[in-house]
């Protein structure tokens, strides 16, 4: 099991968002095999404070829904990375796709630990499998469109 960290900036995230969030990051892990005593550290904030981040590190002035920072080596256990989502584009992104906010925080945090695995989606195949893989994380959570 993976201990999840939330740290609030808006102070407005509900607890029931937090739930998902431990809850996704933990199916996750058990879908990729992860049994190792470990951590991720999730940050929530607002458009703004992601756009801060994302220009500091990833030079693009612009927010984005969430950012996934990996540790380099976490096989042994230990903290497997950082996690920042930004709650206010997670609400815009409900509204457009018609969901719940549970369903996109849910997508949002399986993505983000997919990067934190090792995932991208910079070609089609890498995209494919890894939209996959963040499908059978969120139907194994009931976090469906």
């Amino acid at each position: 099991m993976i201990e999840v960290f939330i740290d609030d900036e808006t102070g407005e995230f509900p607890e029931e968002l937090k739930k998902t969030i431990i809850d996704v990051a933990n199916k996750a892990a058990e879908e990729e095999g992860f049994t190792n005593n470990s951590e991720v550290d999730v940050l929530i904030v607002d458009n703004s404070g992601i756009q801060e981040i994302n220009k500091e590190h990833r030079d693009i002035d612009s927010p984005t829904d969430v950012l996934s920072f990996p540790m380099d080596d976490f096989e042994d256990g230990g903290v497997l990375g950082d996690l920042v989502i930004s709650s206010e584009r997670a609400e815009e992104q409900r509204i457009e796709y018609g969901h719940s906010i549970k369903r996109e925080i849910g997508f949002l945090t399986a993505h983000g630990m997919l990067h934190l695995f090792g995932y991208d989606h910079m070609t089609p195949e890498e995209e494919k499998e890894m939209f996959e893989k963040q499908d059978i994380i969120l139907k194994g959570l009931n976090l469906h469109r």
